[in-house]
C-alpha cells in the first residue's frame, strides 16, 4: 500500500528539540537573529507544528477505520466528495492543499462514511507527493473492502507553484487513481469522474 512507516509512536518518530534546534539554525541560516523577540520562540513553535503537520506517521488505516466495516447488500457507487485535504509537499515541504473525492462500488461491505475522510488524512498528513497520496487512498481502500473498484481523485493548489519558481497562483493539480471497475468499465468511470466534477445526478 505504502512505503511510509505506519504506527509509529510520538516519541519515537518526532524529536521536537532537535526540530527546535534545526528551525533556529535555519532562522540564522536566512540571515535573521532567532533571539529578537518575534522570533524568540518560533524554533518550538515550528517543532510542535511539524509533529501535528506529520502526525499521519503515528496513524494506520485499521486504526481509524476500526469497527467501521458493515456488512451491506448496496450495490450501487458511493461517493464523499470535497473532502479537504492539507498536506506537505516532500519535495519543499512547503504546502499543498485542495480537496479529494473518493467513490467505490461495495462487494458485501460498505464502510462508514466518516472513515473515509480519516483514511484521506492518515496519508496527508506526511511527507507526501499528490501522486502518491492519491494512489495510497486507493489501495487503502481497496485492502479494507475488497470492492469491485474504487476511485480517487484529488484537485490541489501547490504553495511551491504559487509561491516559488513559476509563480503561477491560478495553477491546480488534479490526479486520479483508478481500481478494480472503476478501470475497467468505461461506463463506471465516466459516472464518477462526473460525480466528482460537479454533476451531482447520476445519469438515466
Amino acid at each position: 500500500m505504502t512505503d511510509h512507516p505506519e504506527g509509529v509512536g510520538n516519541s519515537e518518530r518526532c524529536n521536537k528539540k532537535i526540530l527546535a534546534d534545526a528551525t533556529r539554525t535555519i532562522i540564522q541560516s536566512v540571515g535573521e537573529d532567532p533571539d529578537r523577540e518575534g522570533l524568540a520562540r518560533t524554533p518550538e513553535r515550528v517543532a510542535e507544528s511539524l509533529s501535528w503537520l506529520t502526525r499521519g506517521y503515528e496513524m494506520s488505516v485499521e486504526e481509524v477505520v476500526g469497527q467501521g466495516v458493515f456488512d451491506e447488500g448496496h450495490e450501487s457507487m458511493i461517493v464523499v466528495r470535497d473532502i479537504e485535504v492539507y498536506s506537505l509537499c516532500e519535495h519543499h515541504m512547503l504546502p499543498f492543499f485542495g480537496k479529494a473525492h473518493v467513490a467505490y462500488i461495495p462487494n458485501g461491505k460498505i464502510l462508514g462514511l466518516s472513515k473515509i475522510p480519516r483514511i484521506v488524512d492518515v496519508f496527508a498528513q506526511r511527507l507526501q507527493v499528490q501522486e502518491r497520496l492519491t494512489d495510497d487512498v486507493a489501495d487503502a481502500i481497496m485492502d479494507v473492502l475488497s470492492p469491485h473498484g474504487v476511485g480517487v481523485v484529488v484537485e490541489a493548489k501547490h504553495l511551491c507553484m504559487m509561491m516559488r519558481g513559476v509563480e503561477k497562483q491560478n495553477s491546480s493539480a488534479v490526479t486520479s487513481s483508478l481500481r478494480g471497475s472503476f478501470k475497467s468499465d468505461a461506463k463506471t468511470r465516466d459516472e464518477f469522474l462526473r460525480l466528482a466534477h460537479g454533476s451531482l445526478l447520476p445519469s438515466a
